[in-house]
C-alpha cells in the first residue's frame, strides 16, 4: 500500500510524481476556451484538482486501456460528496451516460455526464485495495483521510447486471473514447487510474485529462427528466445562496 508516513515512502512518493509530471500533457480540444488542467495520468497513479462552477472536465482512454475511479467533493464544503448509490437511484439508471448527474448526498448535482462515446462504465464494484491506497493519496492532499473514500464511480470499464444477479465485466469500447462532464458546484476532483476490480486481465495505459471553461454550458439542462430537474433546482439555489453571504 503507497504511503507517506515516513521519510524513505514520502521521498518515493514525491519522486514518482516528479516522474509523473515530465510526462506528456494531453492535446487541448479544439475550439475550447481556457484551459484549466491538462494532465496524463499513468498506470497505477492518480491526480487531483479544484475545478470551478462552469468547468468542463474531459476523461480520454487514448489507448483504450484506462480504468478511472473518480470520487468528487463539495471544495467549499467537502463533507458533501459524490453518493454513488444516489446517482444510480435518483435518475432511475444505474449504467451512465449523456445525460446522467452525478449526485452528492445532499441531492445535489456535482456534474452532469455531457457526453460519452465509451459508454463502459461502472457504479457498482468501486475500487481495489491498490486504488483506494491511491485515492488515499489524492484526499490527503485535500486534508481528508480514510474515512473520507466513499464507494467511486468508475469510467472506461463497464459492468452489466444479468437477470440473476450476477455481474458480468464488458472491458473497454476501445481506443479514443472520451466522457465530458460539467461541473455545476465548485469541487475536488480525485481521479485514480488503477485496474477494475473484476477485470481478469489488467492492461493499463494511460488516462488524459483536460478542463476548461464552460460557463455558457449551465444555462440550459442537460435532461428534461423531473428527477434531474429537481436536484438541478436543489444545486441552483445552493449557489444562489452562497453568492447573497
Amino acid at each position: 500500500m503507497s504511503s507517506t508516513n515516513s521519510t524513505h515512502a514520502a521521498r518515493s512518493h514525491a519522486r514518482g510524481q516528479a516522474a509523473v509530471a515530465e510526462m506528456r500533457v494531453p492535446a487541448t480540444p479544439v475550439g475550447v476556451g481556457e484551459v484549466t488542467w491538462a494532465e496524463a495520468i499513468p498506470p497505477g497513479s492518480y491526480a487531483t484538482k479544484v475545478l470551478g462552477r462552469g468547468s468542463r472536465l474531459r476523461l480520454a482512454d487514448p489507448d483504450g486501456g484506462a480504468c478511472a475511479h473518480l470520487l468528487m467533493f463539495r471544495a467549499d464544503a467537502s463533507w458533501e460528496r459524490l453518493n454513488v448509490a444516489d446517482t444510480m437511484k435518483v435518475p432511475w439508471q444505474a449504467y451512465l451516460g449523456a445525460g446522467h448527474p452525478l449526485l452528492s448526498d445532499q441531492g445535489r448535482v456535482l456534474a452532469t455526464i455531457v457526453a460519452d462515446t465509451s459508454g463502459r462504465h461502472d457504479t457498482i464494484c468501486g475500487m481495489t485495495a491498490a486504488g483506494r491506497a491511491q485515492m488515499l493519496l489524492g484526499v490527503h492532499k485535500h486534508g481528508m483521510d480514510v474515512r473520507d473514500i466513499a464507494p467511486s464511480v468508475s469510467f472506461f470499464k463497464g459492468v452489466r447486471v444479468s437477470s440473476d444477479g450476477a455481474l458480468t465485466f464488458t472491458g473497454s469500447a476501445g481506443a479514443g473514447t472520451t466522457v465530458d462532464l460539467l461541473v455545476h458546484l465548485p469541487v475536488v476532483v480525485v481521479l485514480v487510474n488503477t485496474p477494475h476490480p473484476l477485470d481478469p486481465a489488467p492492461a493499463l495505459t494511460d488516462l488524459d485529462v483536460v478542463a476548461w471553461r464552460a460557463d455558457d454550458e449551465l444555462t440550459v439542462p442537460v435532461s428534461k427528466e423531473p428527477e434531474y430537474l429537481r436536484a438541478l433546482f436543489n444545486t441552483e439555489s445552493t449557489w444562489a445562496a452562497e453568492a447573497l453571504k
